[in-house]
């Protein structure tokens, strides 16, 4: 396969502080790509800077050898649950349609071919039935399912999902990862970030492991070394039988889950809004 996806020596600040500095890495055409690091690590940074919310401070960022702004919506990112306002009066109708409103076209009316297309959305990620329901009565799993829809609305070439395992009960979860395959099939790029390195291992075929620099990226195998661990997580990492096992201490320590489990507690910044600190 070729490259779709490239990074050359991207770097993001936030004030003075490096978020990413100098990654590089290459995704090819219809590649299903798990994004790990410890909290902190510039994933969520990684996916707004690719989608021009967090500007470049020096780099680029290429599709098909050229900026993302050249093409028609070839990105579609769904972000954390906690960085969106579910308090906005719009049903799910509404917000799936938003993946249809093009550069330009915010003011016009769906046309017959995008309603069709948002309701095929709604009917691959199971939601149907949830159409003229307002977003905010809806429960986490539903949520995410609605963002996902309004991703597949875009017909994107890249996808880009930011922690979507987190919060979400198994039958989300399980709909996530079927609506991968089904996307690797339409060969569709995506990027996923996880804490998760089990399903991170087990689940995609390409692993890029952050700390603010690019630490690994290839096959799970090759990126998850003991060597590759520590460097990205340090003292959070131990071995127990033979086998490394990260560990997030940001408020105290949580047990590992899956490898790793993510930090909810109420004294951690949020996760990384642009120019404040990620999580």
């Amino acid at each position: 396969m070729t490259d779709l996806l490239e990074l050359r020596n991207v770097s993001v600040f936030y004030g003075a502080r490096a978020a990413l500095d100098s990654v590089t890495f290459s995704v090819p055409h219809g590649g299903q790509v798990a994004v790990v690091g410890p909290n902190g690590a510039g994933k969520s940074t990684l996916f707004k800077a690719m989608v021009g919310l967090a500007p470049l401070r020096s780099g680029e960022i290429l599709i098909h050898g050229r900026p993302p702004g050249e093409y028609r919506d070839p990105i579609a990112y769904v972000p954390q649950r906690e960085e969106v306002d579910w308090r906005f009066p719009v049903t799910v109708f509404d917000v799936v349609g938003m993946g249809r409103y093009r550069r330009g076209r915010w003011l016009k009316r769906l046309s017959a071919i995008d309603r069709a297309v948002v309701h095929r959305s709604l009917d691959l990620m199971g939601i149907a039935d949830l159409a003229e329901r307002p977003i905010g009565e809806l429960s986490g799993g539903q949520q995410q399912r609605v963002f996902l829809a309004r991703a597949l609305a875009q017909e994107p070439h890249v996808l880009l999902l930011d922690e979507p395992f987190t919060g979400v009960d198994i039958a989300t979860r399980e709909a996530t990862l079927e609506l991968l395959g089904g996307l690797k099939a339409r060969a569709v790029t995506a990027l996923v970030s996880t804490h998760d390195l089990d399903l991170a291992s087990g689940r995609f075929e390409q692993v890029v492991l952050l700390n603010r620099r690019l630490i690994s990226a290839g096959r799970p195998a090759e990126v998850f070394t003991e060597q590759h661990l520590q460097a990205a997580f340090g003292g959070q990492m131990v071995v127990v039988n033979g086998r490394a096992i990260v560990v997030d201490q940001c408020c105290g320590g949580h047990g590992p889950v899956g490898g790793v489990d993510a930090c909810h507690c109420d004294t951690c910044e949020p996760a990384d809004a642009v120019g404040g600190p990620e999580r």
